[in-house]
């Protein structure tokens, strides 16, 4: 497959990834969360070393830190400026913005967190899977009702 090769869709079976993070979290089922990152390395700016390829890690990690509330963390992670670049055969590049709100029991609705993805794909198989994601995180709001430890402000 050639840049000229990616098609529409290898584009929607992309983005149908990107938007599948943020249903599997925001709906509370971590372990699904943690299944589409099973052939990937997983870079969070708060750990030295990538969670790489342990969906088990990766479903832990989360439900170590996201209060949850009835089974659902309250939240709705907002993916906003997605960019999707073909980068070589069978490969492909994004881009993308996430604004996190959250209502919390007793709480107001509220932006809480922004940050950024930066996400490497690999198409195995005739099947699209993330093979890297960088999160960073870069405007904080009242954290207090989504994490059970604080995040440090860069």
């Amino acid at each position: 497959m050639t840049d000229e090769d990616f098609t529409v869709a290898d584009l929607l079976a992309i983005q149908a990834l990107v938007h599948t993070y943020p249903r599997y979290l925001d709906g509370g089922d971590l372990v699904r969360l943690g299944k589409l990152f099973d052939r990937a390395a997983v870079h969070f700016e708060d750990r030295d070393e990538p969670v790489t390829a342990d969906p088990g890690e990766i479903t832990k990690m989360f439900a170590d830190f996201v209060r949850m509330y009835e089974g659902v963390p309250r939240t709705r992670h907002n993916i906003v400026n997605l960019i999707v670049t073909p980068a070589g055969p069978g490969r492909a590049t994004a881009t993308s913005t996430v604004l996190v709100v959250q209502q919390a029991p007793g709480g107001p609705l509220q932006p809480i967190i922004t940050g950024d993805y930066r996400d490497t794909f690999l198409k195995t198989g005739g099947e699209w899977h993330f093979a890297e994601r960088y999160i960073t995180n870069d405007l904080f709001g009242d954290l207090s009702a989504h994490g059970k430890y604080a995040i440090a402000a860069a």
